[in-house]
């Protein structure tokens, strides 16, 4: 019976840490921006690699 005691006592410490971090992330603003990292996603492989003449092979003859 003495465990059940400390294993609740040591859940509700570990839900206490949990929580306070919680806390302090959303206090430090990690929740603020929820539009942009869902459309971010859709954008990610437009990058445009610049075109460059010493890309093509010239023979000389």
């Amino acid at each position: 019976m003495e465990i059940i005691y400390m294993l609740l006592a040591i859940s509700v410490v570990v839900a206490l840490i949990f929580f306070v971090a919680f806390i302090f992330s959303v206090r430090k603003g990690q929740y603020d921006d929820m539009y942009t990292p869902s459309v971010r996603m859709l954008f990610d492989d437009e990058l445009v690699k610049p075109k460059t003449e010493n890309n093509k092979s010239t023979k000389h003859e």
